[in-house]
């Protein structure tokens, strides 16, 4: 765009030569140095709505990056796994859902629902409607350090593909969902207190789009 303000730049410079020169009348002249001049001003309204495109652009991803690096590492582990895949079209991560075992209870060494869980992906469900976007969730399963490291990484997989199979009931598509077990490897909390197992026994469900 800049090579075409010079372009003009310079047919209304060669226009007001011909004037000096007596090669053309000043009517022609002057109408010649009007049609240069709004043409200039087209593109130079072009160029300033393409930065005001870029700026709204990078405006975007800054605001992307910023609640990138705001989400825990195993949501910005999920976005990589997603992109890797091919799963997603921009690669955004949107936010995350934390189901704790304080505040769901996942019974005891199970990985049934209680009322408690089914509740709380009804609703996370209905906000995934309601946005109606083509979103990917990454479910992932984790647990506390009671027991042994492959027992817990099995029962964290339980646990996800339970809330995987209660959420396709409730419409979202299974080729949107994927599931992940961490097992005890990504703790949030200190297992050694009650409260700190309770945090870390949780399904975390990562909306990405």
């Amino acid at each position: 765009m800049k090579r075409n303000v010079k372009t003009l730049a310079i047919a209304a410079a060669a226009a007001v030569a011909l004037v000096s020169t007596g090669c053309a009348t000043k009517k022609y002249v002057k109408g010649e140095v009007s049609t240069v001049n709004e043409r200039v001003d087209g593109v130079q309204g072009q160029v300033e709505e393409a930065q005001t495109t870029l700026r709204d652009h990078d405006g975007r991803i800054t605001r992307n990056e910023a609640a990138t690096a705001e989400a825990s590492k195993t949501a910005r582990e999920a976005l990589d796994r997603a992109v890797a895949a091919g799963k997603l079209a921009e690669g955004k991560l949107l936010y995350e859902t934390v189901l704790s075992d304080d505040k769901v209870k996942f019974g005891f060494d199970q990985a049934n629902l209680s009322d408690d869980a089914r509740a709380a992906l009804d609703a996370f469900a209905a906000q995934l409607k309601t946005e109606n976007k083509n979103v990917y969730v990454e479910i992932q399963g984790h647990t506390d350090n009671v027991g042994g490291e492959s027992y817990n990484e099995k029962l964290g997989a339980q646990r996800a593909a339970a809330v995987k199979e209660y959420l396709a009931k409730q419409g979202i598509p299974l080729f949107r969902m994927e599931t992940i077990s961490y097992g005890e490897a990504a703790p949030v909390a200190d297992n050694g207190s009650r409260e700190g197992r309770a945090q870390n026994r949780r399904v975390v469900l990562v909306v990405l789009q």
